[in-house]
């Protein structure tokens, strides 16, 4: 789905607020279609990681799960039309779905791969991108967006069903499939004489909620981190993942990394936008005002989880770090491989900027469960692997490493807090 018809449906969502309460249902979007996430068993029953996530979260706060089938080319579509609170089907985090609704921190870690047949003629990756090669994928998703991108000689077959797919690479009716890392260990013990390939992406999988969603989205952060703090989600993860899925990422430091890298995905566009509408990169008028709205944001997260903000000026520099890193995208990505078509210059305002408020409530609301004294150069490596966006430098995440440093830093170790003991799992 293109970024204009995401402006469409954002149009339609009601952003008023309202409070959870435990007798609401809890509404989940799932595909059935995506091992090890969502799937649908020989017995007809949906389950798989998410779904036992899913499970997990409402018997914990009092709600009855209904399940809510979904098509992946319908995903975002039915997200504004409010036909499910939220998607846990294996969603992989992507800027046009963040301008669409709120993703929780990530629950894990994938990456796009390609499945070949041993005899073939292909012998990997860099033999697909001609004319000719057929490269079946599941259609409307993540997957299919990377595969036509890494692959735009190849003839991409997009299939309305995951199961079609999986088919075709079973009678050999095609030249590759496009799978990941989650989901290729099942379709290789369905197809033998088949190798996997890649991977060829670096991707997070997270849940994504409606936009006006604010209090589900906080609840379930919260629930998110106190869950790989007591070790359920690695229970889980052992249970209905590869053993090769062993990334942890839902810790405060690891969640605040990629809510900074999800924010800075959505600056090429930005940049593209102002372009278009002739508006300058920087404008000091508008940096002061994130700036301020950041510090109230987080004094508002450290009131409502009743514990103590970080330093005002740590804040401010964190923030600053990003601000200069935006910029530095912006006016990276203006041409070349990396460039993106604009918005509207009306949606910076009613859809650009509400997306960043978003992700950055939920940069607030970690920060002030970040631990106290952690290690900078824990901080500056883990940064270093997790700022990902194209367009930013070395000295930016290693500027945005040593803020969260000194936020680490102003803050005091409060007792009772098990976060605060240092980064934990």
């Amino acid at each position: 789905m293109g970024w204009r018809r995401v402006i469409l449906l954002v149009a339609v969502v009601s952003m008023a607020p309202r409070a959870v309460a435990a007798s609401d249902p809890l509404r989940v979007g799932t595909s059935g279609d995506y091992a090890p996430f969502s799937v649908v068993d020989a017995r007809g029953r949906v389950t798989g990681f998410d779904v036992a996530v899913a499970q997990a979260y409402a018997t914990d706060r009092g709600h009855e799960l209904q399940l809510v089938p979904f098509r992946w080319p319908g995903l975002l579509a039915d997200l504004a039309a409010a036909r499910f609170d939220v998607a846990m089907s294996g969603v992989t985090v992507r800027p046009e779905r963040s301008a669409a609704g709120r993703f929780t921190v990530p629950v894990a870690t994938s990456g796009a791969m390609v499945l070949l047949r041993d005899e073939g003629a292909l012998r990997g990756l860099d033999h697909l991108d001609r004319e000719g090669v057929r490269i079946a994928v599941n259609a409307g998703g993540h997957l299919e967006r990377v595969t036509r991108a890494r692959f735009p000689r190849a003839t991409v077959i997009a299939m309305a069903d995951n199961a079609a797919v999986r088919q075709a690479l079973q009678d050999d009716r095609i030249d590759a499939v496009a799978t990941d890392t989650m989901e290729a260990p099942a379709w290789l013990r369905l197809a033998p004489g088949w190798t996997a390939h890649g991977p060829f992406t670096r991707d997070r999988k997270a849940y994504l909620i409606r936009a006006d969603r604010g209090d589900l989205a906080g609840d379930l952060d919260a629930w998110i981190l106190e869950r790989e703090r007591d070790g359920t989600l690695a229970r889980l993860r052992r249970a209905y993942l590869p053993p090769t899925a062993t990334d942890v990422t839902a810790t405060p430091l690891a969640a605040l990394l990629a809510a900074v890298d999800e924010r800075l995905a959505l600056m090429p566009v930005i940049g593209a936008t102002k372009r278009a509408a002739d508006l300058p990169v920087e404008v000091r008028e508008r940096e002061t005002i994130v700036l301020d709205d950041a510090v109230a944001s987080v004094r508002a997260a450290a009131t409502r989880a009743h514990r103590e903000a970080p330093a005002e000026d740590a804040v401010r520099g964190f923030f600053a770090a990003q601000i200069a890193a935006a910029k530095e995208i912006q006016k990276a990505t203006a041409t070349g491989p990396h460039a993106v078509d604009p918005l509207p210059a009306a949606e910076l305002t009613t859809v650009l900027r509400p997306a960043l408020a978003r992700i950055g409530a939920r940069i607030a609301a970690i920060l002030v469960v970040l631990p106290a004294g952690l290690d900078g150069t824990t901080v500056r490596s883990a940064a270093e692997a997790a700022l990902r966006v194209p367009g930013l430098s070395d000295r930016s995440r290693e500027r945005i490493g040593a803020a969260i440093v000194q936020v680490s830093r102003s803050r005091r170790v409060a007792p009772g807090h098990p976060h605060d003991a240092g980064e934990s799992n």
